[in-house]
């Protein structure tokens, strides 16, 4: 262990059974929140190889947010533009601005843009994108207000009591087909008859049984 860590790690058990102790019933509520996905995972913003506003493109200039995420609707995977489509405005809209270098330079070698993954579920846990907007669940519920997002940030901790939570009580976030990509969406005076609508008609079955996304 001292060969591949700093000798000082090996005082890292020893320090967390004495905040443990210290902290004594108050211990498991610390650990509770400051280990769980809603304090390490929302806010989580990276940088992109190319400064792409969110605010701009979906919020000023109201690009609907599948004619990048082209698949969001048939696919389990929304999935990110390919520089083709990037390329589909830029050709003529600030073609030489330096900001967008690297999306020329995909476009001319065919070597796709290595954008930074923000949401991601883990490996054993299933979720279909299609799925859940033919249900009803807008984009927003889970990515926030996109439109007001100069830098894209985790707005959601994304983990198991979250999503159960909606499959428990899913009226609230339930909206009508022409809603879904819209941001800033307030649920209407009437929302739990809409929604008690869309559950009918579309037959909507959601459940907390295990296999429903461990699979």
């Amino acid at each position: 262990m001292a060969q591949i860590f700093p000798k000082w790690t090996l005082k890292i058990p020893a320090i967390a059974l004495i905040v443990v102790v210290f902290l004594g019933a108050n211990a498991v509520g610390f650990i509770w929140y400051y280990g769980s996905p809603k304090y390490t995972d929302v806010g989580y913003r990276p940088t992109q190889p190319v400064p792409y506003s969110h605010k701009l493109h979906a919020g000023d200039l109201g690009i609907d947010c599948r004619y990048c995420h082209s698949g969001v609707e048939r696919s389990a995977v929304a999935g990110v533009p390919p520089t083709q489509t990037c390329m589909g405005c830029h050709k003529l809209i600030l073609p030489d601005s330096p900001k967008l270098a690297p999306i020329r330079k995909s476009f001319e070698t065919g070597v796709p843009m290595e954008w930074v993954r923000i949401h991601k579920s883990p490996d054993f846990v299933y979720f279909n994108h299609s799925m859940h907007l033919r249900a009803g669940v807008g984009c927003e519920t889970c990515h926030g207000n996109i439109a007001q997002m100069e830098v894209v940030t985790q707005n959601q901790p994304l983990n198991m009591a979250w999503c159960i939570d909606c499959h428990r009580s899913p009226d609230k976030y339930l909206r009508t087909q022409d809603k879904l990509t819209e941001m800033g969406w307030i649920p209407p005076e009437n929302q739990a008859g809409i929604a008690a609508e869309i559950i009918h008609t579309k037959g909507l079955e959601p459940n907390d049984n295990c296999s429903t996304c461990h699979r």
